[in-house]
């Protein structure tokens, strides 16, 4: 079988000097180009109305529809369809202007074919270019999160075009955010994404170890290192060589451990407890804590030449308060997690209160407190659908007075709280909750919805 023919690519002359069309159709067509002749604007409008075109060249100045009108007629019918202009030397001016409103660019006339020949090239590749950075930002935009991280809100977005970035390099990072925003899930992703995906991923929590066997655990030792160092062990460095390796509560390392590490990262090799060579590795860090360890560093616990070592790249996970409309798909996510655990519990779905009360909720222990939670209603529950009076007490509203606010928050997000609570105190029915504050439903509604969601100016009662 023959191979497809390359098709070829198609210019729109159009000029009323019928001689000069007629020689710059010739000239393209012996270079390899399907030459389109229209003699007027009018006739050139009705090819761009046909589609299918590559390039417009156009004379600038035309009787009826001239250049510029066409270049706009142009950019309507065919957006992206690169326009080259022809113009005497004393319109030049009009020629600028017309690249201002969107031109490729323009030919002074006299000009050589091979002068428009190597500028419809670069056309062609500019528009090819264009259409590559606009696939690309497509296929970023409906790239799904990463595995086991969910959430819309704008902090996320960041947080995943962050991932992204770094995903392809070598350089250490470090994780900040508070206990539960899901580091470890975030320090996975990265893995999972870079070129060391298929290489092993070892992770460690720091804090879990008392400082010698951590230093063991990390860097291996011989035998008779220590009582009970009966065989060699290599350690997670070691193990980890070819992949990535995560520090988990690295501030929690101890300074002469800390001492160890930075040596470790400075050589790229490791020594074993109580050896005396030292073995070669590649190995990316990647740390995390929720710690602040610029404050450990003033305070004397943390070296500050190993926090300039790990923070190359710092990733601050935004706790879940600041992640506006994400608790909703956290909390439908968790639910078919849950009710996939426990195939026998009756748990459907939750009643309306409920729903308010944990979107109102703060969650101080983040995206890990709020999965718990839910785990334990689908767990505990009696019947298809979760009541108020099922909630756990911290999480109950009070009957007398609306919620306490544990920590400063934005007004928008104080309202919703407040807005939440009546709502709860009338049984869900928004004509009554907004007689109580004295405002309309479709007010209530805008009280109620976090900022990216569409308000409902509807009556549940």
């Amino acid at each position: 079988m023959s191979p497809p023919a390359k098709l070829q690519t198609r210019v729109l002359l159009v000029d009323d000097d019928l001689d000069m069309l007629t020689t710059l159709a010739e000239s393209l067509g012996e270079r390899g180009f399907a030459a389109i002749t229209a003699p007027s604007g009018e006739a050139a409008r009705e090819h761009l109305r046909g589609g299918g075109l590559d390039v417009m060249v156009t004379d600038l100045r035309m009787t009826g529809i001239d250049g510029i009108e066409l270049l706009g007629e142009a950019r309507e019918l065919l957006p992206g369809l690169p326009v080259i202009l022809m113009t005497a030397y004393s319109a030049i001016d009009s020629a600028i202007e017309a690249v201002r409103r969107g031109a490729f660019h323009y030919l002074a006339k006299p000009f050589r074919v091979d002068e428009l020949v190597i500028h419809v090239r670069r056309a062609l590749e500019d528009t090819r270019l264009r259409r590559e950075a606009e696939t690309l930002r497509r296929a970023l935009r409906a790239q799904p999160p990463p595995p086991g991280l969910l959430g819309r809100s704008a902090a996320m977005q960041e947080v995943y075009r962050v991932i992204e970035r770094v995903a392809a390099t070598a350089a250490p990072i470090l994780i900040t955010g508070e206990t539960g925003t899901g580091k470890s899930l975030v320090a996975a992703s990265i893995h999972q994404r870079s070129s060391r995906a298929s290489a092993p991923f070892v992770s460690i929590n720091c804090a879990a170890l008392p400082e010698a066997l951590l230093e063991s655990e990390l860097f291996g030792h011989v035998r008779g290192a220590f009582s009970g160092a009966t065989v060699d062990a290599s350690g997670l460095f070691s193990a980890a060589n070819g992949g990535t390796i995560v520090l988990d509560e690295i501030g929690e390392m101890a300074l002469p451990l800390q001492a160890k590490l930075l040596h470790v990262l400075e050589r790229r090799a490791v020594r074993p407890l109580g050896g005396t060579r030292e073995r070669p590795i590649d190995v990316r860090i990647i740390a995390a804590t929720n710690r602040d360890l610029e404050g450990a560093v003033r305070d004397g616990s943390f070296r500050e030449d190993l926090l300039y070592r790990l923070n190359v790249v710092t990733l601050d996970l935004p706790p879940l308060r600041e992640r506006e409309g994400d608790i909703g798909e956290l909390i439908e996510f968790f639910l078919a997690q849950a009710r996939a655990k426990y195939p026998d519990s009756p748990v459907r779905g939750l009643a309306r209160p409920v729903l308010q009360r944990l979107l109102a909720h703060p969650w101080p222990g983040n995206v890990r407190e709020l999965s718990h939670a839910i785990e334990r209603l689908v767990l505990l529950g009696r019947g298809a659908v979760i009541e108020l009076d099922e909630l756990p007490r911290s999480l109950r509203p009070s009957a007398d007075s609306p919620p306490l606010f544990d920590a400063i928050v934005p007004m928008r997000e104080m309202q919703r709280r407040y807005a939440t609570w009546v709502l709860e105190q009338v049984d869900g029915i928004r004509s009554h909750a907004a007689k109580r504050l004295g405002i309309d439903v479709k007010t209530l509604a805008r009280h109620l919805a976090p900022p990216d969601a569409a308000p409902r100016d509807d009556d549940d009662g």
